[in-house]
This record gives C-alpha cells, sequence and structure tokens, in this order.
C-alpha cells in the first residue's frame, strides 16, 4: 500500500513520491538553543522521528537533518545574564537536547548543522538573492522583498495584501516595505558578528534552514517538517527565499505537528505553564510520554495532564503486562500446544492493520489501537489450556517490531541484583589494581546506566541506587 501524506502546502493528503527512488530527504526545524527544551519541543522531535523510522521501515534509506539555531537575539540576552560566552550557552542546551530526546526514543539525525558553521553558505545564499534583486542593503541590513517572489502566502494560504496589513516596522529597521524581512542584521555594539559584503553582521532566522537544506539535502527537498506554530511566517519565508533564489520548487511535502496545550490552555511561558522535557523524564518513563505523545494524531492540537498521562501509563503497561504473560509462559510451561494458522493469521493480520494506519497520514492513533487488539489476542491466547513456544514468540515478536516502528521499547531492563552490584565492584577494584582504566571506567558507565552511583571513600567503594 502506498503511504500518504497530508501535505500542507496542497492542504490535502497526497500519495508520497520521493525525488530518488528509496531515498528520501527531509529536514525538520529544530530548536534555537538558549534553554532547556520545554514538552511543546519535545512533540515535533518525537512525531517526525516516527515519520522517519516509518519510512525507514518501509525501506527507504532517509537523510534526516535537523539544525540548531545557535546564534539569535534569545540566545546572545541569555549569554549576557549568565555572563558566559555564547558558545558555552548553546554547547550546554544543545548536548541537553540531545540527551533529552535521546531518552524519548529519538534517533540521532543524520546532520545536526549549526548557523554558525554554515556562515559562508548563508553569505553566498544573501548574495545570491540580492543579484538577482530579490533583497536589498540598507545601512548593513539586508532585507527579502515578499512582493517581488509573486508566490508569497501559498503555505499559509493568505494574500500578500492581507500579511501587509498586519506587518509593521520595528524600532531601528529601515526598509521599504513593513513585510520585508531581515535576512542579515547589521552588528551592535560589542555583540557577536560575521564579516559579509554588508559589513559586520549575523543571519536573519529564516535564511539559517533555507541554507542548510540545501547545503545538506539539495534545492528540492522531499519533506520539510515542524511545528504548526512556524508555518508563518518561518515556512512561508523559507519557500520564499530557496524558490526565488533556485527557481524550483523547495519542498514537495510540508507537514506540521499540531499545538500542545497544558491544561486544556496553550502553553505559553507568558503564563507560566510550560513543563520542560527532562523535569518531566525525571518523573516519567519515557517510553510512557512518548506513548501518550503518539497517542493522538500528530496534526491534532494535544492536551497534557497529569490524569491524562497517568492514563496513558495503564494503556502502556497493559501491553507490557501481556507481552511479560507471554514471556513467563514460555519459561514456564512446555511446548504441548499446535501452531495454528488461525492464530498467526490474527498476528499478520494485525502487522497489515498497522501499516493501514500508518500508511494513512502516519495515524500512530489509530496504529496503537491496532497493537491493542494484537495484545488482547495474545490474552485470549493465553487462556488457551496448551499453548505453542513458536506462537508465544510470534505474538511477542510483533508486538515488539510494531512498537519498535514507533521508536517504544516494550523490553524493560533488569535492575541488577546487590550481589551482581558488589561482583561489578569488585572487578572495577581488581581492573584499577591492574591499570586497567578502560574496563574501570566501563564498570562505572555499566552501573551508572543502571542507576548506581559509587563513592570512593578512604573506606573504599561504597554504591547507592539513584
Amino acid at each position: 500500500m502506498t503511504i500518504k501524506i497530508y501535505n500542507s502546502l496542497t492542504n490535502k493528503k497526497e500519495i508520497f513520491k520521493s525525488i530518488e527512488e528509496n531515498k528520501v530527504r527531509m529536514y525538520v526545524c529544530g530548536p534555537t538553543v538558549y534553554n532547556y527544551i520545554h514538552i511543546g519541543n519535545a512533540r515535533p522531535a518525537i512525531v517526525f522521528d516516527t515519520v522517519r523510522r516509518y519510512l525507514e521501515y518501509k525501506g527507504y534509506e532517509v537523510n534526516y537533518v535537523l539544525n540548531f539555531t545557535d546564534v539569535d537575539d534569545k540566545i546572545i540576552k541569555r549569554a549576557n545574564e549568565l555572563g558566559e560566552q555564547i558558545q558555552d550557552v548553546t554547547n550546554r542546551y544543545i548536548k541537553a537536547y540531545l540527551e533529552d530526546v535521546k531518552a524519548l526514543g529519538v534517533k540521532e539525525a543524520t546532520y545536526h548543522p549549526r548557523v554558525t558553521e554554515a556562515m559562508d553558505d548563508i553569505i553566498d545564499f544573501v548574495a545570491g538573492l540580492v543579484e538577482k534583486d530579490y533583497a536589498y542593503e540598507v545601512e548593513g541590513d539586508v532585507y527579502f522583498k515578499p512582493r517581488a517572489f509573486d508566490e508569497y502566502g501559498k503555505l499559509s494560504a493568505q494574500s500578500i495584501d492581507e500579511l501587509r496589513a498586519g506587518a509593521r516596522i520595528q524600532v531601528g529597521e529601515i526598509k521599504e516595505d513593513p513585510l520585508d524581512f531581515a535576512l542579515w542584521k547589521r552588528a551592535k555594539e560589542g555583540e557577536i558578528a560575521w564579516d559579509s559584503p554588508w559589513g559586520k553582521g549575523r543571519p536573519g532566522w529564516h535564511i539559517e534552514c533555507s541554507t542548510m537544506a540545501k547545503k545538506y539535502l539539495g534545492e528540492t527537498i522531499d519533506i520539510h517538517a515542524g511545528g504548526q506554530d512556524l508555518t508563518f511566517p518561518h515556512h512561508e519565508n523559507e519557500i520564499a527565499q530557496s524558490e526565488a533564489l533556485n527557481e524550483k520548487p523547495f519542498a514537495n511535502y510540508w507537514m506540521h505537528n499540531g499545538y500542545m496545550n497544558i491544561n486544556n490552555e496553550k502553553m505559553s511561558k507568558s503564563l507560566g505553564n510550560f513543563i520542560l522535557t527532562r523535569d518531566l523524564i525525571e518523573k516519567h518513563d519515557p517510553m510512557v510520554i512518548r506513548f501518550f505523545m503518539l497517542s493522538v494524531h500528530y496534526r491534532n492540537p494535544i492536551n497534557f495532564t497529569d490524569v491524562l498521562l497517568s492514563s496513558a501509563k495503564a494503556s502502556f503497561d497493559r501491553i507490557r503486562t501481556t507481552y511479560a504473560n507471554l514471556e513467563h509462559r514460555k519459561q514456564s510451561s512446555a511446548n504441548l500446544g499446535e501452531k495454528s494458522d488461525k492464530w498467526l493469521e490474527m498476528i499478520e493480520r494485525a502487522k497489515h492493520q498497522f501499516e493501514a494506519a500508518m500508511d494513512d497520514d502516519f495515524n500512530t492513533a489509530n496504529a496503537i489501537t491496532t497493537i491493542f487488539d494484537l495484545a488482547k489476542d495474545a490474552n485470549i491466547y493465553l487462556e488457551e489450556k496448551h499453548t505453542n513456544i513458536e506462537l508465544l514468540e510470534a505474538f511477542q515478536e510483533m508486538l515488539a517490531t510494531l512498537l519498535q516502528v514507533l521508536g517504544i521499547t516494550i523490553e524493560q531492563e533488569e535492575a541488577l541484583l546487590d550481589e551482581e552490584i558488589d561482583a561489578l565492584i569488585e572487578e572495577r577494584n581488581e581492573a584499577r589494581k591492574a591499570k586497567n582504566f578502560a574496563r574501570a571506567d566501563e564498570i562505572r558507565d555499566l552501573l551508572k546506566e543502571k542507576d548506581i552511583i559509587l563513592e570512593d571513600t578512604a573506606q573504599g567503594v561504597r554504591w547507592r541506587r539513584a
């Protein structure tokens, strides 16, 4: 069955056809790294990681690019507040982002480009737009002219006059039209800056993604994705810049995930109702958080409450319990049942139903319903007097496979017993005596992964559970 994607550019579902056979070029707008990410940032990370995973499951090789905006007004302000260098601030929050999303089962991107590492490419891109008369320079600033691009507004379905009515000229801006937006900003006193044909300065926000998408994926890409809030002006401006310079479509499919609400209110820092992802991970199983995020179709808004998260945990625990019961039956009973075709057909049907849901614009909500139905069938099979080990394994394998496509791990790591910890600590002590520090560090890291904290004291090594 073919995959259909709801294309935000055309506002309809379209059959997905990649530019290159069995290869997908996918760009996702990443965070501006001036603080820890909140759960609204975590949603697109999870959603589009799932899209990537499903495309890979279907046999595509996905070149997945997610950028980091590491120079920006907010970052400069944050660095000044902390009394730190900009690079120290951005390095810390990039590292934190990668840690947070990894905990949520997000695969690392093929490329994670940073704005500061693409400055020459950005300057060349801007220069090309100036040369084609889509942009102009005034006192060190460079602005793009949306009126020069005939299709401006096609993503957000707004006319140029409607957009102009809402546009304003900010203090310090000197531009021909309120709708014109900055491609390059002249440097302020003491601010980080790069040399350019227009003097020292730094790029505007929108030009970054156009440049990095072109650099890593080419002039036309398959899928461009991000949060719904980026549709205008960010993605609209990306289209205008890219298509004005390259004279070809920028992205064939545009995907946008819905908003995140907290207790039925739109999440907003101004309202103070945002939740940091790492704080949530500390309190809850990351796989439950991911399961919760995927329980709603990505284009719909999702409402976060403690009650709804607890409900998601109870639902996921039912699937986990089924998986554990299958394992227990395998270990505790003889292989007496027949390998019935009826049950194998039910397992295979679940796979087809799962794929049908995901083929229909990555409908993870319906895909999860299919997994519940499979778990229900497994429970019915477990009620039979005699069971077949191959069938038990088939149920387990299908449950694990379908969940893994969603980026959810069902197998839980077993906690280390006290005597196992003591044995590892003793091995570490012997490794240190033998000056095998690599093995000693390896054991420390292993224990840390199991939430075992080692403390070297004058009386020897002590340990405690985190």
